[in-house]
């Protein structure tokens, strides 16, 4: 449940009767709360004064680090030297060090690389170029710009970092007030208060200061509603009567299997978009029909359920 090779293997021969198939969502129907498209509150400029991080000799300015075509490289010590374009872009070319981190690890409103396989992440780029598969922010564009070398350079680094927990899950009944700030990232209202969670997945930076600078090393709370991890997981391991039990194509771990995605660890957010976006046909590209059929008796609550459990998992 993440991406074009979700559902790969016997589980997309599989395919619902016309009966069966729900009405589905509009593409204007989205919740917010998995897909951040614009900013509702920047922050003001902060002028030219370098900050640091604990640990690094690196200093950057908030403009710098802001800078999506040469992100900060905070630890260049803790992985392999990157190709050009995962730090430094070009055009329409943002550097993929920008918004999925110098760890592959990412924010919630992009995507955790780590633990996927090169041939994976180069189809998607090629998905995302096409156009059959959408991601309206960002990556349409930024396909489009990227060569095919500079594709599979960067598909073949990521792939060498290692997947490692960076989001807590935690169940509640309320959660913080929120917004989305800069970088479509949703921070904590300063004045605090709180509000009920509902049906929804609110994430949030376990340090803002340092998310805000980028640090590859600082990770999120995913706040999802009560008993929501136990009824995804019946959902993943057994199906739940609606959908096929996950393990059959993404490993027993849920960790992947070859080409097919890790599930395990995954952003909540993320996983929850790629859910909707299969369940609604908008998302297409190689594999993608094997995924449509898995997911599209799902409903709101058995989305934001799976997203919560496999998020919760060790990746």
């Amino acid at each position: 449940m993440r991406t074009a090779w979700w559902g790969y293997g016997v589980v997309g021969l599989l395919a619902l009767s016309p009966a069966a198939q729900p009405q589905q969502p509009p593409a204007a129907g989205y919740p917010s709360w998995a897909f951040p498209l614009k900013v509702e509150r920047a922050f003001p400029p902060e002028g030219p004064v370098p900050k640091s991080l604990d640990g690094s000799s690196k200093r950057y300015t908030q403009e710098q680090v802001d800078d999506l075509l040469n992100p900060p490289d905070w630890f260049p010590d803790q992985r392999p030297d990157p190709p050009a374009i995962v730090l430094k872009g070009h055009g329409d070319a943002l550097a993929c060090g920008a918004c999925h981190l110098l760890s592959g690890l990412g924010h919630p409103e992009s995507a955790d690389l780590t633990g996927l396989t090169a041939a994976y992440m180069v189809q998607q780029m090629r998905d995302f170029k096409s156009g059959s598969r959408i991601d309206v922010p960002r990556m349409n564009k930024i396909a489009k710009a990227v060569s095919e070398e500079e594709s599979r350079q960067a598909a073949e680094w990521f792939a060498k970092l290692e997947p490692r927990p960076f989001t807590r899950v935690i169940e509640a009944e309320s959660v913080p007030k929120t917004f989305l700030g800069d970088g479509r990232m949703r921070f904590v209202e300063p004045d605090g208060g709180t509000e009920p969670i509902g049906n929804r997945i609110i994430s949030v930076p376990e340090d803002q200061a340092r998310a805000r600078l980028r640090d590859p090393n600082s990770g999120f709370i995913a706040y999802v509603p009560a008993g929501s991890i136990a009824r995804g997981k019946e959902l993943a391991v057994s199906g739940g009567g609606r959908t096929l039990a996950c393990a059959a194509c993404h490993g027993q771990n849920l960790k992947g299997a070859g080409d097919v995605p890790r599930l395990a660890g995954v952003h909540p957010i993320y996983l929850a978009r790629q859910l909707y976006r299969f369940r609604d046909g908008t998302r297409n590209g190689a594999g993608a029909a094997l995924m449509k059929s898995t997911v599209e008796r799902l409903r709101d609550e058995d989305i934001v359920a799976l997203s919560a459990y496999l998020g919760s998992l060790a990746p």
